[in-house]
C-alpha cells in the first residue's frame, strides 16, 4: 500500500495545482466580480425601466442557480448548451472545452451564492454610516465605494472564505465532463491499480490538506481585517 501511495501522491498533487487550484482561484474570481454586480444592482434605487428588467433579470439568476445541482448545471452547460442551435449566431451549437465549461459553470454558481453573502453585508452597515457620508457632501457611488464596501468587505469575509474552500471541493465534479483534475486522476489510477479505497482515500486527505490550510489563512486574514474594530464589552 505505501508503494501505491508513493506512486500516486505525485501525479495527484501535480493535477491540484495543474487544474484543481487553478480552476478554484480562476472561478472565484469571476464569481465574486459576478457576485459584486448582482449584489449592487440588486440594492440599487433607480427606478428607471431598465434597472427594474436587470434587477429581475439577476433575481431570475440566483434563484436558478441556487435552486439547482451544481453537477445539473455542468452538464447543462457541457453536454446541453451543443444542442443549443441559435440561427446566425450558434447554428452548431454552443460548444466549450471542457475547461471553459467548468470554469463558467462554477464561476455563474458562486457568483449566485456570494451575491447574496455581499447584498446582506452591504445591508447590514447601519444607516447611520450612509448619513454620515451624506451630511459631508458624498453622492451615494462615493460613499458606497469609500465607506461602505469596506466595511462589508470585513463582514461578508468569512462566508466568502468558507464559499472558496467549497468550491476547492466542488472541482472534483469537473471529472464529470472529463477535466484532468485530482479526483479523476484518482479514478483512473484506481482503474490501473485497483485499489480504490486506497486511492479515494488518499484523494480525500488531500482536498483535506488543503482545505485545512485554506482555513488557517481565512482565520489570519479574519485577524487582520478586525485589528482595527474596537471591541466594546
Amino acid at each position: 500500500m505505501w508503494k501505491i501511495v508513493t506512486d500516486a501522491l505525485p501525479q495527484l498533487i501535480v493535477a491540484g495545482l495543474q487544474y484543481t487550484i487553478p480552476i478554484a482561484i480562476i472561478s472565484f474570481i469571476f464569481g465574486l466580480g459576478l457576485a459584486l454586480l448582482t449584489a449592487l444592482v440588486r440594492i440599487s434605487r433607480k427606478k428607471s425601466i431598465f434597472f427594474m428588467v436587470l434587477k429581475a433579470f439577476f433575481r431570475f439568476y440566483v434563484w436558478l442557480f441556487r435552486s439547482t445541482p451544481l453537477l445539473v448545471q455542468l452538464f447543462i452547460v457541457y453536454f446541453g448548451l451543443p444542442y443549443l442551435k441559435i440561427s446566425g449566431i450558434a447554428p452548431d451549437g454552443i460548444k466549450l472545452t471542457p475547461l471553459v465549461a467548468g470554469i463558467l459553470t462554477f464561476s455563474l454558481n458562486t457568483g449566485a451564492y456570494c451575491s447574496e453573502t455581499m447584498r446582506a453585508a452591504i445591508l447590514s452597515i447601519p444607516k447611520g454610516q450612509w448619513e454620515a457620508a451624506y451630511s459631508i457632501g458624498m453622492t451615494r457611488t462615493l460613499a458606497l465605494r469609500r465607506i461602505i464596501l469596506p466595511q462589508a468587505l470585513r463582514v461578508s469575509l468569512p462566508p466568502l472564505a468558507n464559499s472558496f474552500i467549497s468550491l476547492v471541493k466542488d472541482t472534483s465534479l469537473a471529472a464529470s465532463i472529463t477535466i484532468v483534475e485530482m479526483f479523476e486522476v484518482s479514478q483512473q489510477i484506481a482503474a490501473q491499480n485497483f485499489q480504490p479505497l486506497v486511492m479515494y482515500c488518499l484523494v480525500a486527505a488531500l482536498y483535506a490538506v488543503a482545505c485545512t490550510l485554506l482555513s488557517w489563512l481565512q482565520g489570519y486574514l479574519e485577524k487582520i481585517t478586525s485589528r482595527y474594530v474596537s471591541n466594546i464589552n
